[in-house]
């Protein structure tokens, strides 16, 4: 049994704290929160120990791999103290507020020679893999054009003041909407060269932002959009339209996908499950056991964490000098 240590004992700890239950050979032994009478009530619903220093867990002997689920500008400092104690990373989304914050994680994770995934969770969404698979088949075509969106409500139980800021890496874009890009960059199957944006904070009074539009330029001459808005009150859209060669595509997170052909859309048989956000925990965590129990390869890796935090970074530069602004190489 690999024991699996939460740093983020919070609402979406607890979501992975169900799916590790699910995966046979992992176990939950330790989870961290700073608030004493939260972290009490975690551990008595999910087991484990608990500490309220992340260090203390990962001195844990039993603590074999940990996920990381904490604010986001603490998941470079968290990830490198893991990796530099020896441990297995599972790392939400997004990897880091910064380029640099994900390269000096990449760094120390080589250095390790730990294991690092990146908990881009479109890639386990069943709607998702659907698109793929048919894609791999060739019979679509090459994609051409992209658009993707997640429109929901910000305000969630769940928003912390940190949500709000742009100095701990707050905002709609790096909390959900890298959802809605990174299946974009996913699906289409190519690096983006250059980012074009606009952000701004529509609906509430915070500095981060709760709205933006990016318009992508793909090496192999693709294009794409991605809106990533929350709104006050409204009704969410979790959705992707993909234009290949030969036919399209879309994605609906609530109905499955469905191929548009001779002007007429057919679902994908097997494209939908209903608690589709649960299934794609647990076989994420499948991908991490076998990462870790068989040294297989991760699905999601640092180098493609780190490519998305790129391509929102040039959104925030382009969205300042209201220009196209190219992607930053990996070191």
């Amino acid at each position: 049994m690999i024991g699996i240590g939460i740093i983020g004992a919070g609402d979406f700890g607890a979501a992975h704290a169900r799916a590790i239950k699910q995966v046979q050979g992992l176990h939950l032994v330790a989870s961290c929160r700073g608030n004493n009478d939260a972290l009490a009530a975690f551990t008595s619903e999910h087991g484990g120990r608990g500490y309220t220093d992340w260090r203390k867990l990962l001195d844990d002997k039993d603590v074999e791999a940990v996920l990381i689920a904490s604010p986001h500008h603490l998941h470079a400092e968290m990830a490198i103290g893991a990796a530099n104690a020896g441990k297995h990373v599972m790392l939400e989304k997004p990897m880091a507020p910064t380029a640099a914050a994900c390269d000096a994680i990449n760094a120390a994770v080589a250095a390790a020679g730990v294991k690092l995934m990146v908990a881009h969770l479109m890639h386990f969404a069943l709607p998702c893999m659907a698109a793929r698979q048919m894609l791999e088949q060739g019979t679509l075509g090459r994609p051409l054009v992209g658009s993707s969106w997640i429109i929901k409500l910000w305000m969630e139980h769940n928003r912390r003041d940190w949500h709000l800021r742009k100095a701990t890496g707050g905002g709609m874009l790096l909390t959900a909407g890298i959802h809605a890009l990174d299946r974009l960059v996913w699906l289409m199957d190519d690096d983006v060269v250059s980012v074009s944006a606009m952000l701004g904070a529509m609906s509430h009074d915070q500095e981060a932002d709760d709205t933006a539009l990016l318009g992508l330029r793909f090496a192999g001459g693709g294009l794409g959009q991605v809106q990533s808005v929350g709104y006050r009150n409204g009704a969410a859209g979790y959705v992707m339209d993909l234009v290949c060669e030969q036919a399209t595509l879309r994605i609906d997170m609530d109905r499955g996908t469905m191929l548009g052909r001779e002007t007429a859309w057919t679902d994908l048989p097997g494209s939908f499950e209903p608690n589709w956000m649960h299934a794609a925990l647990v076989r994420e965590w499948s991908a991490m056991r076998d990462a870790i129990a068989d040294d297989k390869p991760v699905p999601v890796d640092g180098a493609y964490g780190r490519k998305i935090i790129a391509i929102i970074e040039a959104a925030f530069a382009s969205n300042e000098t209201r220009r196209e602004h190219e992607i930053a190489d990996a070191p």
